[in-house]
């Protein structure tokens, strides 16, 4: 049985719209757990009168994105689940998503599988995976890289995959554990645990054919680069919820860079992200 986990704190617009697009799966073979994590907007009341359905696991605040997942995790696996989603709230599936991803699990059923996104107020592609060269730290954008007619299509290889519409069969939980929510608390613990799932020998695939629309302009990234000041800076470089987190960036290089291209990929990083934020 498929478990999907949406960690939510506030923002209980998004939080609905996404379990109403759950609602209009044209598959129910899934159940749904919200974590959340201390929300003081109607979240709670909501998710009890309407959506009965929703499994509600109650954290204190302090969980954010890696411990709220787990936490989520946890239950759903002692509920029976055999296979583990991820999805944020501010995220609306498509009609066939939960379909499309367990079709594809079907054929793989030990490979790790993200979906196609797009810009869910333009209709306009906007990620489709990439793969990483530890070697210059160079991404490459497989919506630029993958041919025209392969775009809507298909199993993609990428090096790591966001959490906003992760599938993980259990075989990978028995064999990695959870998320690394004592080195990674918020960003990057996605990336990090889906490479480390593909070096333990777990294909991982962006999937052309699921479709997802999410809001990148609500981003928590994007949001503080719109105000761009010292006090932003410093929490762009060092806040637990920043995007530029210097801290999380070497944790995620330790454990994922190759050893002869660690020095290079640190000091690079670092680089970026020192001058990243006044120029995106």
């Amino acid at each position: 049985m498929l478990y999907i986990i949406i960690p939510v704190f506030n923002r209980w617009q998004y939080t609905r719209a996404c379990l109403e697009s759950l609602r209009a799966q044209t598959t129910q073979a899934f159940r749904t757990v919200v974590v959340d994590d201390g929300s003081t907007d109607e979240t709670a009341a909501a998710l009890a009168r309407d959506y009965p359905e929703v499994e509600v696991v109650t954290g204190s605040g302090n969980l954010f994105w890696t411990a709220g997942v787990n936490r989520g995790i946890e239950r759903a696996l002692a509920l029976g689940a055999t296979q583990i989603m991820t999805l944020n709230n501010d995220v609306v599936t498509a009609p066939d998503f939960v379909a499309q991803m367990l079709a594809a699990a079907a054929e793989h059923p030990t490979a790790v599988l993200g979906a196609l996104e797009f810009d869910a107020n333009t209709g306009e592609a906007i990620y489709g995976g990439e793969r990483l060269d530890f070697r210059t730290n160079t991404r490459y954008d497989l919506l630029h890289e993958v041919p025209a007619d392969q775009r809507r299509a298909g199993l993609h290889p990428v090096t790591y995959l966001p959490g906003r519409g992760l599938l993980i069969p259990k075989a990978v939980i028995d064999k990695i554990g959870l998320f690394d929510e004592k080195r990674l608390p918020h960003y990057l613990a996605d990336f990090d645990y889906t490479s480390v799932a593909r070096r333990a020998g777990f294909p991982v695939y962006c999937n052309y054919a699921a479709h997802l629309s999410t809001y990148p302009e609500e981003s928590g990234q994007t949001l503080t680069r719109k105000k761009r000041s010292l006090k932003g800076y410093f929490q762009h470089l060092f806040g637990i919820r920043g995007g530029g987190n210097m801290v999380n960036f070497t944790h995620f290089a330790l454990k994922n860079c190759p050893r002869p291209y660690l020095p290079y990929f640190l000091l690079n990083g670092y680089a970026r992200r020192l001058v990243g934020y006044f120029l995106h």
